[in-house]
């Protein structure tokens, strides 16, 4: 087949990896990590990147993102399937699970969390999750505490996520490295970064098969979206499915509560 990969920079050193051992041709573009900061703009980038491929030039055009805070919600397949894993963000992808991301993450939706491709990419060494954003619930505990009182802020935190504490509240950075593109170093200067910083680091191994899988062509519906032409992303804000393929017609937000 020949791909087209339109993905955050972020995955650059797996992507890259893996396209070397890809048996397909694969053509790459990539998005500047900090784009997840503008969702509106980086689905507009997105969007335009998708629709700059001629019709028949591609098999399919695949993803290198999750919802990441809506920022994929609402990207159109136009004359090329597009090809999207079922992941909240980036983090899925580098722990090789959305299983292994609902464990880790699911007590805390902004759980900051870095990899060597935060280190070697732009500004800023660590990244929240963008699942609290994805939901709609990004208001921090010093948000509702600044608007309504600690004592308040601490009801609403409980009421939205049960096992929030506010001692250990973005307390410790969760490093994923995966073994076959590991930065040697990089563990050790974001371990100092984060003790220095008063918090506990924690070193996650990570898996590659998510992103091998998608650029190998391995795309089970448990893992990946196929969205045919005529039909666009949209969020469906669980822990299993994720993200659906909607007609041009349909809203492609979904309420996350319903």
């Amino acid at each position: 087949m020949r791909l087209k990969v339109i993905a955050c920079e972020v995955l650059m050193r797996e992507i890259c990896y893996c396209v070397a051992r890809s048996r397909h041709t694969i053509d790459l573009a990539f998005t500047k990590k900090n784009g997840h900061d503008q969702v509106d703009t980086l689905r507009q980038e997105i969007q335009s990147l998708i629709d700059a491929a001629d019709e028949g030039e591609y098999d399919a055009i695949l993803l290198g993102y999750g919802l990441c805070g809506n920022g994929t919600v609402g990207l159109e397949a136009r004359h090329t399937p597009l090809v999207i894993p079922r992941a909240h963000d980036c983090c899925t992808l580098f722990l090789g699970s959305k299983h292994k991301f609902e464990e880790l993450f699911a007590e805390n939706p902004s759980q900051p969390f870095s990899s060597p491709g935060y280190l070697e990419r732009g500004d800023g060494d660590v990244h929240s999750s963008s699942l609290r954003k994805t939901l709609g619930l990004d208001r921090s505990f010093e948000d509702y505490a600044a608007q309504y009182g600690e004592e308040n802020a601490r009801y609403i935190m409980d009421t939205l996520f049960p096992a929030f504490r506010l001692e250990t509240h973005e307390q410790r950075v969760l490093f994923i490295e995966i073994p076959e593109t590991a930065q040697e170093g990089a563990a050790q200067r974001l371990r100092a970064q984060a003790e220095g910083d008063g918090k506990d680091f924690i070193e996650i191994e990570g898996r590659i098969d998510l992103i091998r899988n998608l650029l190998d062509g391995n795309w089970n519906d448990h893992d990946y979206l196929q969205v045919p032409p005529g039909h666009a992303i949209a969020g469906v804000y669980d822990w299993h499915t994720i993200c659906r393929a909607a007609s041009s017609e349909e809203e492609p937000h979904e309420d996350p509560n319903s």
